[in-house]
Formats: structure tokens, C-alpha cells, sequence
């Protein structure tokens, strides 16, 4: 049978296909993702190749199932243990993203320097040289002897090298350079990467090898590829951090075998990616003193209370609209709690412009900080700073109530543990905090944004 060549509008973000152009796909909503491509639809196509594959698949009682041979990894870095749940687990397909130069290559070679000395790993590079690779292990030092190294895009005949080795561990650098050979369309296009992607899941599950794929994010900062990617796979691990900056944040979007709240916190050295065991440490360090519109919130990540410092900044507008202008903060929230200022404190922004900064790099999204933004604003507005021993955390609901938060007593033991001794908290909360009796520690209960602000100073 001859091969059938047709031309798909494929969505490039959720992987819908039509014969013909949209300016808005009917699965996600979104304008202008529709990508034209030629598929090579052939007698050896995937479908065949998938059900060959699954032939050998019969199924079993859940009661015969063992899992008394189950483990994970180590990866020998704690911080990249915590954010998988626990370490690396056999035959499960990692996603790892991230802005280009953030250290996605490096932390991979960093794990294969603790493990090449006791497991068998292949690494394969799409987009450099044997040499450059050496180069680049050489700088980090590694010298692992049972690390092997391979250059090749044929998603294909990596799979049969993977099949005949039998490594225990596989990473892919990087799965937008991978490329099927049965389907026409360039490397690094929807259906190529939705497919090398099936191909090496398939792989993964049938010889129980784990495999950790990097992936390249697009100019909006979410990893390239459909969306359908994400689904495959069983974790989706993210850097975040800009580049300028040595500082790196790990977190997980979605995870199979662990908590999606954790996350890690690395600096970029010349030796590669370092642990920051401490992140409130170093969130905190070099924070102005005596300065006005800085404010500290306890802020939780899964597990892991970890202090930052926001920064708020009101000032005359120039413009007829004023500005509200986030970093690490949602925009959205920065605007709702501005009116809610308004309405209920009567500190009035609606001719300033406001500018909110987390400092370090990290995203802030959880509700607790909502009280620690307020006050950081009203603190600038009023240009009077806050006590430099003062931690703030809480709720801010749309009446100007102070709701509770969860984990209050994670909180205040990370306040005390780094040198705070007033801590402005939900009321609600109060009764299930114990404050350390050996130390000297103000804790204060609140009930709406009046109260809070009375305690600033």
C-alpha cells in the first residue's frame, strides 16, 4: 500500500486536529494555535507499532500485584528528592522544563555524577556533540564510568538502544529534537513531539526503566509541545528564575508520586546547581532596614514554611490609568486587594500607581499573603516602615475580614526560628498556635485590615 500524504491544522496547544484553518480552536478556546503540517500516513504507522507492543499485555488481578520490590533513586540531591516525593521511581516518564540557561542540562548531569557510580545511564543529546558533552561534564566533574553517552534524534533507534542496554536510568536532552521517521513533519512539532513523547512512555513502562525528557518552554513560559504532553507523562517538573540571578526554584506542576506543593531551591555556582538549604535565609538576606513599604510573610510550600520578603511601592501616577505592575504576585489579586483597601481601610490607591515585587525570584499564589501585600502597600503610602522583627500572614476576604490560613503553627516556629518576635496573625488562628514560653514573643490575633494596621511600627 501506497503512503498517504494529507496536510492537519494541529492546535499547539491542547493537540486538536482539522482539516482545515481556525482562528479559534473549538477544544481549548485559544486564537491563532492552529499549525499547518503534512502527515505521512503509511501501512507501519503507530497504531500498528502500539498494538504490537501491547500484544504481550494481559491482564491481572490487583491482589497479584507486588510492590515489595518497589524504590526510588536518590538522586543524590535532597532538594530534587523532595520535589519528586521521595526520589526517582522506575518506569516513570519525568518532564522537566524551563527557560533556556537555567540549568536543565546541568542538574541532569549532576544526578548522573552521584548515580553513574552505582547504575547504568544513558544520556542522550539531540542538540550537542559528543565532545561538547565531555566538555561540559568535565567542568561539573563527572566522571562516572558506567555513563553512557549517545547523539542521536532517531526517536527510533534510541528506544532499540534502550530496549538492548537495559539502563537503569534514560534522560532525553531534549524531546523537541527527537524525531519520528514514519511522519513527515519537522522535529519539534506537535504531532512529532506528542509521538516521541508515546513512544518513549511506552518503552518506559514495558522494561520499568525510568526516563527524565527535557523539555524547551515557548515565549509565554509554559513548556512547548501540546498540552497533551503534560497528561503523558507522570511528573512535570518547572525551573523558574531569571537568569540574571543565581538563584533557581524547582517546582512541580503535576506529579504522580508525590506532592505538587513542594518545591526546591538551588543557586547557580561554576561548579553547577548547589542546594540552598535554607531558602528563608536567603530570601531575606541583604533586606533594607528602616525602609518603608517592606513587609515579611511566612509563606507555605507543601510541606516547607519558608519566609520572603514582599516589597510595596505606591507613588503619584503620571499617566490618566494608574498602573499595578507585579512581580511574583497575581496581578488579579493585586487589584482586588486594592479595592478592597479602598472600601474597607480608606487608604485610597485609585490615583497611584502600585507595584508589588516578591524578592528572589519566587511566585507567590497562596492566600495567606494577601495581609503581608496590604500592609506593605499602606506602609509605603503612609512612608512608615515596619518593624524589622515583625512577620505577617493571613486572609484578606472582600468585607476587610482577616480569614485563617492553614498550617499557622509551621508558620510562627519558622518566624521564631529566624529572629521574629511579633507575629500579626488571623484571630481565628490564635487558638491553635503555642508560642515558645523561653522567649519573648508577641503574637497578635487580627479580624479585619483596621485591626492590623493599628500594629505596624
Amino acid at each position: 500500500m501506497a503512503n498517504k500524504v494529507k496536510n492537519m491544522y494541529i492546535c499547539s496547544q491542547c493537540g486538536y486536529e482539522s482539516p482545515k484553518w481556525y482562528g479559534k480552536c473549538p477544544s481549548c478556546n485559544e486564537w491563532n494555535t492552529f499549525e499547518e503540517e503534512t502527515i505521512k500516513v503509511s501501512p507501519t504507522t503507530l497504531s500498528n507499532i502500539s498494538k504490537k507492543s501491547l500484544s504481550n499485555s494481559q491482564p491481572i488481578l490487583l491482589k497479584n500485584i507486588s510492590t515489595d520490590s518497589e524504590e526510588r533513586y536518590n538522586t543524590g540531591l535532597s532538594e530534587l528528592d523532595r520535589v519528586l516525593g521521595g526520589g526517582i521511581v522506575k518506569g516513570s516518564l519525568v518532564l522537566l522544563g524551563g527557560d533556556p540557561g537555567i540549568g536543565k542540562s546541568t542538574i541532569l548531569l549532576q544526578v548522573c555524577k552521584y548515580l553513574g557510580d552505582t547504575l547504568n545511564i544513558l544520556y542522550v543529546s539531540g542538540e550537542e556533540s559528543k565532545r561538547q558533552l565531555k566538555l561540559r561534564a568535565s567542568r561539573i566533574g563527572v566522571e562516572s564510568e558506567k555513563l553512557l553517552v549517545m547523539t542521536e534524534t532517531d526517536i527510533e533507534i534510541v528506544c532499540e538502544e534502550i530496549k538492548s542496554e537495559k539502563p537503569d536510568l534514560v534522560m532525553i536532552d531534549s524531546i523537541q529534537t527527537m524525531n519520528f521517521s514514519e511522519i513527515s513533519s519537522s522535529p519539534g512539532s506537535v504531532t512529532q513531539v506528542r509521538e516521541c513523547t508515546n513512544m518513549l512512555m511506552r518503552t518506559a513502562k514495558s522494561l520499568d526503566i525510568p526516563v527524565i525528557i527535557i523539555g524547551h518552554v515557548n515565549k509565554e513560559g509554559v513548556i512547548a509541545g501540546p498540552k497533551v504532553l503534560e497528561h503523558i507523562v507522570d511528573a512535570v517538573l518547572h525551573f523558574e528564575g531569571d537568569r540574571q540571578m543565581s538563584y533557581r526554584i524547582l517546582r512541580a506542576v503535576k506529579n504522580r508520586f508525590g506532592s505538587t506543593n513542594e518545591i526546591g531551591v538551588f543557586q547557580m555556582t561554576e561548579d553547577g546547581l548547589t542546594e540552598v538549604e535554607n531558602p528563608s535565609m536567603m530570601l531575606l538576606s541583604g533586606r533594607p532596614k528602616g525602609v518603608s513599604g517592606t513587609c515579611v510573610v511566612c509563606t507555605m510550600e507543601g510541606t516547607r514554611p519558608i519566609l520572603a520578603e514582599i516589597q510595596g511601592l505606591a507613588t503619584t501616577t503620571v499617566f490618566g490609568n494608574p498602573r499595578r505592575t507585579t512581580t511574583g504576585f497575581d496581578n488579579n489579586r493585586l487589584a482586588l486587594l486594592l479595592a478592597v483597601l479602598e472600601k474597607r481601610a480608606g487608604y485610597f490607591f485609585s490615583r497611584l500607581d502600585s507595584y508589588i515585587n516578591i524578592i528572589g525570584g519566587l511566585r507567590l499564589d497562596e492566600p495567606a499573603v494577601d495581609l503581608a501585600v496590604a500592609l506593605s502597600l499602606i506602609s509605603s503610602l503612609k512612608d512608615t516602615p515596619i518593624s524589622e522583627d515583625t512577620i505577617v500572614f493571613g486572609e484578606i476576604g472582600l468585607a476587610g475580614e482577616i480569614r485563617g490560613v492553614s498550617n499557622s503553627q509551621a508558620r510562627v516556629n519558622e518566624a521564631v526560628r529566624m529572629g521574629f518576635r511579633k507575629i500579626i496573625m488571623p484571630y481565628y488562628n490564635l487558638k491553635s498556635v503555642k508560642a515558645p514560653t523561653n522567649l519573648d514573643i508577641e503574637i497578635i490575633g487580627v479580624k479585619n485590615i483596621r485591626d492590623a494596621v493599628q500594629y505596624l511600627g
